[in-house]
């Protein structure tokens, strides 16, 4: 079974590092990867609404998608990632780029995208730019894995499972965490942060029913009592040099869903580590 892995990219080199990352990550796994480029032509042309296929600049700003995106392929052989298990389908687009990977994941049957936190026009410190937190709040159909500019190459070695226990957890919605575990033989701290550490009955047996899904994997608990959120998963992170944060965006999580702009921004910031957003699938 060939896994079916979405790479977009806007020729950024934070996007160039996110397509590294995923190339190491399914180093043995039989994968055809899609690189994607969304095009359009309004970056360059002031109050351009629309522009026909066939006009002059729709056919630039797909000549320039389609060059980028043959430089890319090109790179991937020169830097030597001649992976004979690896199958790489370049695919340029005329759409806004929300629309663009919603269609790819559907058409191509995607079962994760890998993507930069930054785009090639983001030079302030905002953590991630506005398409990257659009394709982990919306495309709930597929988990996303988001690259930050600064990471290592180096394969997961502990993952972060952020919970509030106030969920029923699924199996097939922790599957992906799951593989990516045993894939790289990585352990996983399973994080609690919340104002009141002592857990209800309904919080118990949601503990007890990770216990059964990560029976297969190595893992521990761990409590942290703190009032922020984005704070404490900073020195979690930091204190203990992990390499992957990881969590379900269910909607009704208790601090309400953790893609939350600011929250988002204000994780993306202090961390140098992967974020693995998967969806709650009764969302």
């Amino acid at each position: 079974m060939r896994r079916k892995i979405l790479l977009p990219t806007d020729f950024s080199k934070n996007a160039w590092h996110a397509i590294k990352y995923a190339l190491e990550l399914y180093k043995k796994d039989n994968c055809d990867f899609y690189i994607l480029n969304v095009f359009s032509a309004t970056r360059n042309v002031i109050n351009l609404t629309n522009i026909e296929p066939g006009s002059e600049l729709f056919e630039m700003a797909k000549a320039r998608s389609k060059d980028g995106l043959k430089k890319i392929i090109d790179l991937i052989k020169m830097e030597g990632y001649n992976n004979p298990k690896h199958h790489f389908e370049a695919i340029s687009v005329f759409n806004n780029p929300l629309e663009a990977i919603k269609n790819m994941v559907e058409k191509k049957d995607i079962e994760m995208i890998v993507m930069g936190t930054k785009g090639a026009a983001n030079k302030t410190k905002v953590a991630y730019g506005s398409t990257s937190i659009y394709v982990m709040e919306k495309v709930r159909n597929c988990p996303v894995i988001v690259v930050p500019a600064n990471v290592k190459q180096n394969l997961p070695k502990e993952i972060v499972f952020l919970t509030s226990y106030k969920t029923h957890y699924k199996r097939r919605e922790l599957n992906t965490m799951v593989d990516i575990a045993k894939k790289c033989d990585a352990k996983t701290a399973i994080l609690h942060i919340s104002k009141d550490s002592k857990l209800n009955d309904n919080q118990m047996e949601n503990k007890q029913m990770l216990e059964e899904i990560f029976e297969e994997i190595s893992y521990e608990f761990h409590e942290l009592t703190h009032h922020s959120i984005e704070s404490a998963l900073d020195i979690f992170v930091e204190s203990r040099d992990s390499d992957m944060i990881a969590f379900i965006n269910k909607k009704h999580w208790l601090f309400g869903s953790v893609l939350t702009q600011p929250l988002v921004k204000e994780i993306g910031f202090i961390s140098i580590v992967p974020i693995l957003v998967m969806h709650d699938l009764r969302n």
